[in-house]
């Protein structure tokens, strides 16, 4: 491209940016009173336990009374409204909190039911539902069974039909709460109050896990404060504010959490072990920043939703619609463009700008990933 065009290009860009900005100005101001009220309460909460440097040192062996890892899940719990929480460096992933929680919670002959229809990929893998070969150690294989509720076609729990398919040895209740890597909308924390209330009043005994991942300060509220009994998310999204280097978190009713811990240590240990050498201060330090980071992640998925409104192509959620997650779906129509506009996230990107993503069969997942980040957490 010669050098004129190239400049022409430049320019006509950012008119549509400027453009698009200028569109969100109120979206914006939204943004930033919902980042407030979550930096007030993660700063109550860090004040409430009064975390100090010493709270960051890190501990080998078996982390008996680790001080850090304690207070951190003391922090998260209160943050997150609720009685417990496990955050743990060691959880490889959300995916890996999410079997780690349906493992802790269901035995052999229970049955797990999705409120919000197929989950994505992964959890495909973890419940024994994919298309392909089952993967050793899967629940199916261990005798738990699978059933599921479409949304309604308005993107809803369809509350009467999540009721009636509960059986006997229904004992989970499981809930999506991002859109994933579907076009369904997210829902918001409210939304799952009338579930889990008709839950915790018609079927005693059966819990309500939501997954949490890509949603964490993103509303004014978050699920473990509208009913459910276990939230479930990755520290290398929201909640870690793009510093955490790894690792997960559980927040709900006590009962639950020491159920989880059984299965993640060991039954008779469950919480009171856990060492992390490298210590706790990105951790605390994520969890402070999240809120901000994640209205940064929100302002930048507006602004490429109005960008590419702007464009003419399609943009879910649109650029005004409220969000309860940090993910912005783009119709880019072919492979080609999708390619194209990965690997011109990477060369705009400050880690690897020099690198070129190419579509590959990523573990866990069913159709092959293309991913850009250019990010200083892999």
């Amino acid at each position: 491209m010669q050098e004129g065009t190239a400049q022409k290009t430049r320019s006509a860009i950012a008119h549509v940016i400027e453009r698009a900005e200028q569109d969100l100005a109120q979206r914006f101001h939204e943004i930033e009173e919902t980042e407030e009220i979550w930096t007030r309460r993660v700063l109550k909460a860090f004040q409430t336990h009064e975390v100090s440097y010493r709270h960051f040192a890190g501990t080998t062996g078996y982390g008996n009374g680790d001080i850090g890892r304690e207070t951190l899940e003391s922090v998260f719990a209160e943050v997150f409204g609720a009685q417990a929480a496990i955050v743990r460096p060691s959880i490889a992933s959300g995916t890996a909190a999410l079997a780690q929680t349906l493992y802790g919670l269901v035995l052999p002959g229970d049955e797990i039911l999705s409120a919000t229809g197929r989950p994505y990929d992964t959890m495909e893998e973890i419940l024994g539902i994919n298309a392909g070969q089952q993967a050793p150690g899967c629940l199916k294989e261990m005798g738990v069974t699978y059933c599921e509720v479409s949304l309604t076609k308005k993107g809803e729990i369809d509350l009467p039909a999540v009721l009636s398919a509960i059986t006997p040895r229904t004992k989970l209740v499981i809930a999506q709460r991002s859109r994933g890597y579907s076009w369904r909308p997210s829902l918001m924390p409210e939304a799952f109050r009338p579930l889990c209330d008709a839950i915790h009043d018609q079927c005693p005994g059966v819990r309500v896990m939501i997954d949490n991942c890509y949603g964490e300060f993103v509303a004014g509220c978050e699920p473990s404060e509208v009913g459910a009994d276990i939230c479930v998310g990755s520290l290398i999204k929201n909640a870690g504010g793009g510093l955490a280097p790894t690792g997960g978190y559980m927040v709900g009713r006590r009962d639950a959490i020491e159920r989880i811990a059984a299965h993640i240590t060991a039954p008779g240990i469950g919480l009171e072990v856990g060492s992390y050498a490298g210590g706790y201060q990105l951790f605390f330090q994520g969890l402070f920043m999240a809120p901000h980071t994640v209205a940064q992640a929100l302002k930048s998925a507006c602004l490429a939703a109005r960008v590419f409104e702007i464009l003419g192509l399609l943009s879910v959620p649109g650029a005004l619609e409220p969000r309860s997650d940090i993910i912005q779906a783009i119709r880019l129509e072919t492979p080609e463009r999708l390619i194209r506009f990965c690997q011109g996230i990477q060369l705009a990107s400050p880690i690897d700008s020099m690198a070129m993503p190419e579509p590959w069969d990523m573990p866990g997942y069913t159709d092959q990933v293309i991913m850009a980040a250019g990010t200083f957490v892999a």
